[in-house]
């Protein structure tokens, strides 16, 4: 702004004469003394002792270029003190406009045009740089069948800018291309054309204020819950299951159409949200089981009788109707360094109930045929966070009425049964060294009214650890891993992760899983792999 401001006078210096100022003479006393006297010039000495060396001496800036002139001492109340208080703007502002003679300088650039401030790096009238990122990953099941699994090359790109009168947007999307279905043939049509080449609308927004409020628009991620590994009270999430939750949680979120509205006064944070056009859980196609081939890696089966043939409908998706719309409300205060929420959220359920139909006689079918639904339920609960010194604490729970869950006798017309349940979690965050990062969590599920014929217990219990050290030269090695304690059904993720640079990384692990065929984990047992990935941030 200096450099500028220098350029500026000089500018408007080359048509006037020379300053002059004598030895003893006074300094100017204000841009009209300093720009509406004409010097006589043949009054003007030859060499005046006193005289400034330069415009940097005159407005006591530092001298630029390596140059050694002298400062000019002026009183401090009367003469400027910067290029910047000669022309009315405040320190590091922008100059956009010549600012009236005798109006108050504008603190800043918003002020000037009575405009909010901007997010950092955004300028009004401006476009930020394309930001986004690059990600190479390849997966490898070496598990029987061994089969390569994953060749993705994924590209996302996103800019921001203003629109004027404190308006903000954000527009985003990604493109994922995954060859090895052009490369091989381990899976089927319908997973090929899922699977193969997507491009996906992500965060695109507009930000603005109105009615004391600040309002979000558009397609949006909004986040309630934040646990390590897994999803508790995030329930507003819609995810991309076809890997399970093995990518990191920044690809598996989707986000979703809606209205925004938060309130923010001290301590308090209120958020209220409409979402008039949901997004669901993706959970890819199942396998053809009358084809040769292979259905998505992490389709969710439901259990199903043995001995019996099975087949799935296409995903019946809720429509656009009001009464498919979803809402919530949610509070947060913060007391003594306790970050305490509390919610209430109203949705078509974002995971799949799968109702069952027998072909034949219901005791006897020929086959059953399973048709992925998604019914209304609602959800209250909250979260706790606190920073106590050795650690951190946080702590969420929500309780989910009305959702519904696969039975295993065949006298069932649907084979579902309605199965209210409390989710709760506690995790501990530690640091043992400077370097080190120790994190444990302790879950269970509880169901009211447990329905015997459910494959889940009334109480199921798990927990996980994960570890992340640290080393020199940008290394850094990690290992998370997540059991039950209902029964041997585990996931262990050990990878090793290199910083090439400050925006490139690699990454190497394995997914390795084992249990029994009806647990959570267990029934991916058969797709443990090795997996590579590239990345670069920019």
């Amino acid at each position: 702004m200096k450099s500028f401001g220098r350029r500026a006078l000089c500018a408007l210096l080359a048509g006037v004469p020379a300053l002059a100022i004598a030895q003893g003479d006074a300094v100017p006393l204000s841009r009209d003394a300093l720009f509406d006297v004409e010097p006589e010039p043949e009054t003007r000495p030859a060499e005046p002792p006193a005289a400034p060396a330069s415009l940097d001496a005159l407005f006591e800036l530092p001298a630029a270029g390596g140059r050694d002139d002298a400062a000019v001492e002026a009183k401090p109340e009367e003469a400027p003190g910067s290029v910047d208080a000669l022309f009315g703007l405040s320190p590091g502002a922008e100059k956009t406009g010549d600012p009236a003679p005798d109006a108050a300088p504008p603190a800043s650039r918003e002020a000037l045009f009575e405009e909010p401030p901007a997010r950092p790096g955004i300028h009004a009238g401006s476009l930020s740089p394309w930001q986004g990122y690059i990600q190479t990953e390849l997966a490898y099941t070496y598990a029987s069948p061994d089969h390569w699994s994953k060749v993705m090359a994924r590209l996302e790109l996103g800019r921001q800018g203003r629109l004027g009168q404190g308006v903000r947007w954000k527009a985003s999307g990604r493109v994922d291309y995954n060859p090895v279905y052009d490369l091989t043939h381990f899976y089927q049509e319908s997973v090929r054309d899922d699977q193969r080449l997507e491009f996906d609308l992500r965060e695109t927004y507009l930000d603005f204020a109105a009615g004391g409020l600040e309002w979000r628009v558009g397609r949006q991620h909004i986040v309630w819950g934040e646990m390590v590994g897994l999803f508790f009270a995030d329930v507003v999430s819609a995810k991309d299951l076809r890997e399970f939750v093995l990518p990191d949680f920044q690809v598996l979120r989707i986000p979703q159409w809606a209205a925004r509205a938060e309130y923010y006064k001290n301590d308090f944070h209120a958020e209220l949200i409409w979402i008039p056009f949901p997004s669901y859980d993706r959970i890819g196609e199942p396998r053809d089981f009358s084809q040769p081939g292979s259905g998505a890696d992490f389709y969710p089966y439901p259990a199903t009788p043995a001995g019996v043939p099975v087949a799935f409908r296409n995903e019946d998706t809720p429509g656009t109707r009001l009464s498919h719309t979803n809402y919530g409300l949610r509070l947060s205060r913060l007391v003594d360094g306790w970050d305490m929420t509390g919610f209430y959220y109203s949705s078509m359920d974002s995971s799949a109930t799968y109702y069952r139909e027998a072909v034949g006689p219901l005791l006897a079918p020929t086959a059953y045929i399973y048709r992925p639904t998604h019914e209304r339920i609602w959800q209250v609960g909250g979260t706790l966070a606190k920073d106590l010194g050795d650690f951190v604490l946080k702590a969420e729970a929500v309780y989910t009425d009305g959702r519904r869950y696969n039975v295993t006798r065949l006298d069932d017309v649907d084979g579902v049964a309605r199965q209210d349940a409390l989710d709760w979690v506690v995790g501990l965050d530690f640091n043992p060294t400077p370097d080190t990062r120790l994190n444990t969590q302790l879950f269970q599920r509880i169901f009211f009214d447990h329905d015997p014929d459910i494959i889940p217990d009334r109480y199921e219990t798990g927990f996980s650890v994960l570890l992340n050290h640290k080393f020199p030269r940008n290394w850094e090695a990690e290992a998370m891993l997540i059991s039950s304690l209902n029964r041997s059904d585990w996931l262990l993720r050990p990878k090793l992760v290199w910083g090439v640079r400050q925006d490139w990384r690699l990454a190497f692990g394995l997914d390795i899983f084992s249990g029994p065929a009806d647990g959570l984990l267990g029934r991916y047992d058969h797709l443990d792999r090795v997996y590579a990935e590239m990345r670069h941030d920019f």
